[in-house]
């Protein structure tokens, strides 16, 4: 026991708060932070991301809840389990002690997989089952599971889905228009995004008014249109490739290209998912280049590639937007969110433009459009934490 170190007598040393691990595994990316229990809701301890695993210009950072960086690295990482091993390091050196549970954000559980749930055995088998519904996110997101579970044995595991959210969604968005036998082997909209949707319904709370639309716009982007704070549709359908062009991605397509590209272009499935998963959306408009900051760059400057990719993008967004107005009889707020979302004002203004009639306007002072910070970490963490609770019950 220690000592006070004037009055000599002993003194209590603080139990420590039980900490979660939250880890967000994207493509080609690993964000991440350390949360404990304070006031009534998780607070951030740690948070980093590691960027650009698998290229030559990766980055390790990690900063405190101030923004003073703890560390920054400019390395090669290999992998997403390169990243989490750095990060255990870190871990330690900082001394944060054990985390109690890890939670691991899992973009698509197929059709069995639609709670947050305990890693267990059986789940981790049935997300192996799944990879055919998210090649570039779910093989990364076992190989970053496994890892976790070696590097931190001792804690729970949970794996937090982003379709959650949209199993509120109708039959009507739900189900395409398919034979019933392909619902039924699980081939329906799903729905993306829905860990920062969670997070935006959380954080509005009493604000959030009976109708409203989320858009989610980064370097993969979706929107969600919310009837008293649920999911009744999504830009996104079957996989994350669905919806409005992205990153590099194509978004929705007529079903005719992809019989064209078979038939003439002899591609195979493989082809396909590299062409409409690495090579499309806003790299394909502009020559490559998907960044957004670079686009608005070259845009300015006068190329007419990267102005036809922000108009494309701006454009189908605005145009989902209009079409969930129909939905919902009218929006009552409109929600940007993500990196793009977030930080581009251009692109805010551009998806605003000929949206007066619904009464959004970008910088309205009626604040029914609004650019809010998602905090899908942090609520990965609620959940862990209320899972912890449901299993100590």
């Amino acid at each position: 026991m220690e000592t006070h170190e004037k009055t000599g007598e002993p003194t209590q040393t603080p139990t420590p708060t039980p900490t979660i691990l939250v880890l967000n595994s994207g493509s080609s990316s690993l964000k991440f932070g350390l949360f404990a229990r304070s006031g009534g809701d998780e607070q951030l301890l740690l948070e980093g991301s590691a960027e650009g695993i698998g290229r030559g210009d990766g980055s390790l950072r990690i900063k405190s809840p101030d923004g003073r960086v703890l560390v920054q690295e400019e390395d090669v990482l290999e992998s997403q389990t390169d990243a989490l091993q750095k990060l255990a390091r870190v871990l330690a050196e900082q001394k944060r002690g054990r985390p109690v549970a890890v939670g691991h954000r899992v973009v698509h559980g197929g059709p069995h997989l639609r709670t947050h749930q305990r890693l267990t055995a059986e789940v981790r088998q049935r997300l192996q089952d799944a990879v055919h519904f998210a090649p570039l996110h779910i093989p990364p997101a076992l190989a970053l599971i496994d890892e976790a579970t070696r590097i931190f044995g001792d804690a729970e595991h949970f794996a937090c889905f982003d379709t959650a959210f949209h199993s509120t969604l109708p039959a009507r968005t739900a189900q395409l228009a398919l034979p019933r036998r392909y619902a039924e082997a699980g081939v329906i909209r799903y729905g993306f995004h829905g860990l920062s949707y969670e997070s935006l319904v959380a954080r509005l709370g009493a604000d959030l008014p009976p109708r409203a639309v989320f858009a989610h716009l980064g370097n993969g982007s979706s929107l969600c249109a919310l009837q008293n704070g649920k999911s009744v549709d999504t830009s996104m359908g079957l996989t994350p490739t669905g919806g409005v062009p992205m990153g590099t991605r194509s978004g929705d397509l007529d079903p005719g290209v992809l019989l064209y590209l078979m038939r003439v272009e002899k591609l195979d499935a493989d082809a396909l998912e590299t062409l409409l998963n690495r090579q499309s959306g806003l790299a394909g408009y502009a020559d490559g280049e998907s960044d957004m900051q670079a686009l608005e760059k070259r845009a300015a400057a006068g190329d007419g590639n990267a102005s036809l990719a922000l108009d494309a993008f701006a454009t189908a967004v605005r145009k989902t937007i209009g079409a969930y107005a129909a939905l919902l009889g009218g929006i009552d707020l409109l929600v940007f969110t993500g990196g793009i979302g977030e930080h581009s004002e251009e692109i805010r203004k551009r998806v605003c433009e000929g949206l007066a009639f619904l009464g959004l306007s970008e910088g309205d002072s009626a604040g029914k459009v609004r650019a809010i910070h998602t905090e899908e970490e942090k609520q990965i963490a609620r959940h862990c934490r209320m899972l912890l609770r449901a299993k100590a019950d």
